[in-house]
């Protein structure tokens, strides 16, 4: 479902980033990106931030780096493009996932002859 969101709200980023002028290979194109696992990782299991992040790095490899859809793979600068797209969704995946510990109270039951101070 995770990567479902991550491709849909990717495909909604990238149309906006051309209409501000910012689809090019830069910054402010992947802090966007960035930006958008975060959100995405924060309401995912920490099990499918790495579909998050190679969500988030197919949309800004196939529009903003190269254009029309075309993915190529440059090696070390990709693999680490990927890795930290990865990286912002499983941070922001894992206070979520943190396991909480739960408070419980039992009620006593009082017999009734000890409530209203009989023997």
């Amino acid at each position: 479902m995770s990567l479902a969101v991550a491709l849909t709200a990717s495909a909604v980023v990238t149309p906006a980033l051309g209409w501000v002028r910012e689809l090019n290979p830069g910054w402010f194109a992947f802090g966007a990106y960035a930006l958008l696992c975060t959100l995405i990782g924060a309401v995912s299991r920490p099990a499918a931030t790495p579909l998050v992040g190679l969500a988030g790095w197919l949309f800004f490899n196939g529009f903003a780096v190269h254009r029309y859809a075309a993915l190529g793979w440059a090696g070390r600068i990709d693999a680490l493009r990927l890795l930290a797209l990865a990286a912002v969704a499983l941070a922001a995946s894992l206070p979520t996932a943190l396991p909480r510990r739960r408070i419980r109270i039992h009620a006593v039951r009082v017999p009734d002859r000890v409530a209203s101070g009989r023997r």
